[in-house]
């Protein structure tokens, strides 16, 4: 399982992310996080533009 230390969690503060690479970041916060939740916070139907705010715990222990 990839492991994220939550000082790495600077590093998805990227504007110029491509979604291929947004997705791998997250997936492996998803998957290093003991506890997390998605909220759909706005959803402006005119443009399609949305705002998700993920809210979570990072698996602190080292498994290595």
């Amino acid at each position: 399982m990839p492991q994220v230390k939550s000082n790495n969690l600077v590093d998805l503060n990227l504007t110029k992310l491509s979604g291929v690479s947004l997705k791998k970041q997250i997936e492996k916060m998803l998957a290093s996080s003991s506890q997390c939740k998605a909220i759909l916070e706005t959803v402006n139907h005119d443009t399609g533009e949305y705002r998700i705010v993920l809210q979570g715990i990072i698996d602190q222990t080292s498994t290595s």
